[in-house]
């Protein structure tokens, strides 16, 4: 299954699988972009993220991580 940005649930899940140690309360958007950037499954462009859509990201990892 191919990734885009419009995916933060299963972004978020991916984050969280990929990184179950780290909390993502101290993850900069920068770091998180790349890394989103760097999943397997990602296949969307990098530039078509915005900080709107990484919120949404972050909200799920976060609640995986809860």
């Amino acid at each position: 299954m191919s990734l885009t940005w419009s995916d933060s649930r299963e972004i978020g899940e991916a984050l969280y699988d990929q990184f179950p140690d780290i909390d993502p309360k101290t993850v900069r958007f920068t770091d998180m972009h790349q890394w989103i950037c760097e999943l397997e499954q990602f296949s969307d462009d990098p530039q078509k993220s915005n900080e709107k859509i990484l919120e949404a990201i972050l909200l799920v990892w976060l609640d995986e991580f809860a």
